[in-house]
């Protein structure tokens, strides 16, 4: 096993989860949940 080099743990990139990807689908997700609820259970304007 290797043993890596201050510099060279800051160089390593990927397996992150981005938060702005996160965001999105968290978006996405509440988007087509308030879809199917107005779809579902469609109520008057008062």
């Amino acid at each position: 096993m290797k043993e890596l080099k201050e510099q060279e743990l800051k160089n390593i990139n990927g397996g992150a989860f981005k938060i702005g990807i996160g965001l999105a689908i968290a978006a996405g997700v509440t988007f087509l949940i308030g879809l199917v609820d107005g779809y579902v259970r469609p109520l008057a304007c008062r």
